[in-house]
C-alpha cells in the first residue's frame, strides 16, 4: 500500500509539473477589447462601481464607443453589449446557446438550487415551467380572470390617496403606496390575500414580508463578488447570510402554501392551481417547485412595477404639459362618468407612448437578467468561448443616440407611430424574456391612467423633482417621490358609489 501511494504521489507531482512547464497550447480567442486596467486574479473586479449601468456605458465609451467589450471578473469572462443589434444578434442567432443562466450563490440557496423560471438551466426542466407560466399563469384566459384585483387594488389606491385632498391639494409619499399597489396585486393573485392598505400595514407580517422582499432584491442583479472570485466565499460571510436569507424565504412561502392546503373551500389563486396539479403530478409538482414559481411571480411582480409607475408620474410632474396631453385624451376618449378600464388603453395612444417611454428611460432591470454561453459561438465577430457571461446594458441601448433622437429627453411623442417600439427590450429578448410583460404592462398603464384621471398633479416646489437613481438592481428613485395631489369630479362619484 505504501509503494502504491508514492507512485500515486510521484505520478500527481510529475503531471503537475507538466502542467506548468509545458502548458497546452490553446488557439489564441479572437475577443473584444477589454479596459487596460486588470489586476492579477482578480481582474477588473475594481473598476465596478454602482450603478452598474452607468459604468458599463462609461467603459464602452472608454474604448471608443465599443459595442462590446469584455472583462476578466475572478475566474469569469464576462461580455457586456451595449448596442441594439448585438443585442438583437445575441438572442436570434445564438439564441439556445445563450439561454443558459450563470450558476450564482443567491440563484443556488434562495432559488431553490436554480430551479426556479428565472434561473434553471436551459431544458426540459426549464421548459416544462415555461409552459406552467404560459398556461396557468400568463395565458390571456388567466390575465383576464385576475383582471377584477387589478381594479379593486387601484380603486383601494384612488381611495387612499383621496381621503386627505377632496378640498384641496395635498403632499403624498407616492413610493410606498405604489410599492403597496403592486404587492397587493401579485399577492392576490398568487395566494388570494392582502397585506397593505385598509389598516392592516401595521401588521408584524406585512412588516416582515416588506423587509425580507427588500433584502432579496438588494442581493439580485449579476451577482456577488464571490461569484466570481471563489475565494471570498471562504473569507466573507455572503454566502453565510445569502443562506439565511433563504431560510426566511422559504419559510415565507411555504406558510402562503400551508394556508392553502388547510382552506376548506378552493380558490382560484395560482398556488389553488398549482395544488391542484400536484394532485394528479406529485412527483414533478412538489412543493419546492410550487414555492419557486411564487417567488419568481412575487420577485418581478411587485418592485419592477412600482418602479415604473414612479418614474411615469415624475417625468409628467417635470413635463406639466405632457401631463395636460394624457388627461385630455382620457377625459376625451374615456369622460368623467366612469373610471378608466382596461379595455381602454387600446384607445389611449399617447398613454401607451408614456408607458412605452418610461420603460425606455429608465428599465426597471438595466443590465436585464445574466446568460450564459453552454458552446463555444461568435458575437459580433468575436470568438465568445463556453461559459462566458452576457451581460446586456438595455439602459444604455434605450439611450444610444446613433438609435434615438434627443435620447435623454422625455419625449412619449416618439411612440405614437408605433414603429419604435420595436427597439425597446425593458423585458429582455429571446427565448429567456420575461414571460409577464403583458400582465406588467396592463397594471402599470391602467394604474397610471386612473392617476391621471382622478387627480390633479403638482410639483411640491417650482424645482423639477431630481431623476437620480439609486442603488438596486430595479433602479429605484435615490429620493422617493413626493409630490402635492388633488382629487377631480370623477372620484367625487367613486365615493358616492356611482361609478
Amino acid at each position: 500500500m505504501e509503494a502504491q501511494s508514492l507512485i500515486l504521489s510521484l505520478l500527481i507531482l510529475f503531471l503537475s509539473l507538466v502542467t506548468v512547464f509545458f502548458p497546452r497550447r490553446r488557439p489564441k480567442l479572437n475577443l473584444p477589447p477589454s479596459p487596460a486596467k486588470s489586476l492579477p486574479v482578480i481582474g477588473h473586479l475594481h473598476l465596478l462601481k454602482l450603478p452598474l449601468h452607468r459604468t458599463f456605458l462609461r467603459l464602452s465609451e472608454s474604448l471608443g464607443g465599443a459595442p462590446v467589450f469584455s472583462l476578466r471578473l475572478g475566474n469569469r469572462l464576462v461580455y457586456v453589449v451595449s448596442s441594439h443589434s448585438v443585442a438583437e444578434e445575441c438572442f436570434t442567432k445564438n439564441d439556445v446557446v445563450l439561454a443558459n443562466r450563470p450558476e450564482l450563490i443567491l440563484g443556488k440557496h434562495v432559488g431553490y438550487n436554480s430551479t426556479t423560471m428565472v434561473g434553471a438551466a436551459y431544458g426540459d426542466h426549464w421548459r416544462n415551467l415555461r409552459r406552467i407560466g404560459a398556461v396557468e399563469i400568463f395565458s390571456s384566459h388567466r390575465i383576464n380572470g385576475f383582471l377584477s384585483i387589478r381594479r379593486d387594488e387601484i380603486r383601494r389606491l384612488i381611495m387612499r390617496l383621496s381621503h386627505n385632498s377632496l378640498h384641496g391639494f395635498t403632499k403624498v409619499e407616492m413610493k410606498s403606496l405604489l410599492g403597496d399597489l403592486t404587492f397587493n396585486n401579485v399577492i392576490r393573485m398568487v395566494a388570494g390575500k392582502r397585506y397593505y392598505g385598509d389598516g392592516v400595514e401595521d401588521d408584524k407580517e406585512a412588516k416582515r414580508v416588506r423587509i425580507l422582499l427588500s433584502d432579496v432584491i438588494a442581493s439580485g442583479g449579476a451577482g456577488n463578488a464571490a461569484d466570481y472570485f471563489p475565494v471570498l466565499r471562504w473569507v466573507t460571510d455572503y454566502e453565510t447570510r445569502v443562506k439565511k436569507l433563504a431560510g426566511r424565504v422559504d419559510e415565507f412561502l411555504q406558510g402562503l402554501i400551508h394556508e392553502k392546503r388547510v382552506q376548506k373551500e378552493k380558490g382560484d389563486t395560482v398556488i389553488d392551481h398549482l395544488l391542484a396539479l400536484q394532485q394528479s403530478q406529485p412527483d414533478y409538482y412538489t412543493d419546492q417547485i410550487i414555492k419557486g414559481i411564487m417567488l419568481v411571480l412575487i420577485l418581478a411582480g411587485t418592485d419592477t412595477s412600482a418602479v415604473t409607475l414612479e418614474w411615469a408620474l415624475t417625468n409628467l410632474l417635470n413635463h406639466p404639459e405632457k401631463l395636460k396631453k394624457a388627461r385630455n385624451e382620457i377625459d376625451n376618449k374615456v369622460g368623467l362618468d366612469r373610471l378608466i378600464d382596461e379595455p381602454d388603453i387600446s384607445d389611449l395612444p399617447y398613454l401607451q407612448s408614456i408607458v412605452s417611454e418610461t420603460l425606455r428611460l429608465y428599465p426597471a432591470a438595466p443590465m436585464l437578467l445574466p446568460h450564459m454561453a453552454s458552446e463555444d459561438c461568435t458575437v459580433a465577430g468575436y470568438d465568445m468561448p463556453r461559459g462566458t457571461i452576457l451581460l446586456v446594458n438595455a439602459w444604455a441601448i434605450h439611450r444610444d443616440p446613433k438609435l434615438w433622437e434627443a435620447p435623454a429627453g422625455f419625449e412619449p411623442e416618439r411612440f405614437e407611430k408605433g414603429k419604435e417600439t420595436q427597439k425597446l427590450m425593458p423585458f429582455g429578448l429571446g427565448r429567456r424574456a420575461c414571460p409577464g410583460a403583458g400582465l406588467a404592462q396592463r397594471l402599470v398603464a391602467l394604474a397610471l391612467g386612473s392617476l391621471i384621471q382622478c387627480f390633479e398633479w403638482e410639483r411640491i416646489g417650482d424645482e423639477e423633482v431630481e431623476m437620480v437613481e439609486g442603488k438596486g438592481t430595479t433602479m429605484p428613485k435615490a429620493t422617493p417621490l413626493q409630490a402635492m395631489c388633488k382629487s377631480r369630479a370623477v372620484v367625487w362619484k367613486l365615493l358616492d358609489g356611482s361609478v
